[in-house]
């Protein structure tokens, strides 16, 4: 071979070379463009949670002295008048731990029901359920709604059924039937209406006060499904995967808690 035709050779392989290493090189990038599009997506903004906030809130007062869950402590600060104070920088971080894993189940398509039935919460409750198109359960907690989920969807069924009569006025129905299913209607509005288009269980509870939930935390546990809850110096954190160590008394503390929680929620 020439040495012309040995140059013409190498040079094809050279520009062959470069080209491959070029459409490597902007395949890479494109990889790596739609992989950081991706993980952007998936990141939550900041939530700008402020200590003083909390403390405005309220959510540093815990219960009196005698009252605390002995596992409660690694979340106290100090003592104030025979009552625990919260350590708040905890407070924090633990908020916002549980937003960024209830945003990663928003986002993965997930469903979360906020429970709360103490008089402090069921306003809050049933707000942030219904901003994050989620779903609640602020009157009190059926026995097997998670367990026997099966006949929970009959009773939800029914209801939806129940709605759709009375609202078409069926003349064929006489006013002691209407009556009657107007009736049957609040009843089951008042139990299962958090819960209208649910259509199977649900990823996550969102519990305000898991001591007087107990029964909704039991379920979860033994259904799988994880727990976040506002937890307060007197209950236990053992069954709780996501604690955020707040005062679950004042409804200012819920209040701002569930607002943070919206915000994030919101985002996915």
């Amino acid at each position: 071979m020439t040495n012309s035709k040995k140059k013409t050779v190498t040079d094809s392989k050279t520009d062959s070379g470069k080209k491959a290493r070029k459409n490597t090189t902007a395949s890479s990038k494109t990889t790596i463009k739609k992989t950081s599009s991706k993980n952007k997506r998936k990141t939550i903004n900041n939530l700008n949670i402020s200590l003083e906030e909390l403390l405005g809130a309220g959510c540093h007062f815990g219960h009196s002295v005698s009252k605390v869950n002995p596992r409660m402590q690694e979340y106290i600060f100090s003592v104030r008048d025979g009552v625990h104070i919260f350590d708040l920088i905890k407070t924090k971080n633990q908020l916002e731990k549980a937003i960024s894993y209830l945003y990663k189940i928003i986002s993965e398509g997930g469903k979360i029901i906020f429970v709360g039935t103490k008089r402090q919460a069921v306003e809050s409750v049933e707000k942030a359920a219904q901003k994050t198109d989620m779903f609640y359960v602020n009157t009190r907690w059926i026995g097997g709604l998670l367990t026997n989920w099966p006949e929970i969807r009959k009773n939800l069924d029914r209801l939806e059924e129940l709605n759709k009569k009375l609202l078409q006025k069926d003349t064929s129905l006489t006013k002691y039937e209407i009556g009657v299913l107007t009736r049957e209607q609040r009843r089951l509005k008042d139990l299962y209406g958090g819960l209208m288009g649910l259509d199977g269980l649900p990823k996550a509870l969102f519990v305000i006060d898991p001591k007087k939930e107990q029964t909704a935390v039991r379920e979860a546990k033994r259904m799988a499904i994880e727990v976040i809850g506002i937890v307060d110096t007197n209950s236990d954190p053992e069954k709780i995967d996501y604690v955020i160590p707040a005062n679950d008394d004042a409804k200012a503390s819920i209040e701002y808690i569930l607002n943070k929680v919206i915000e994030g929620i919101k985002q996915a």
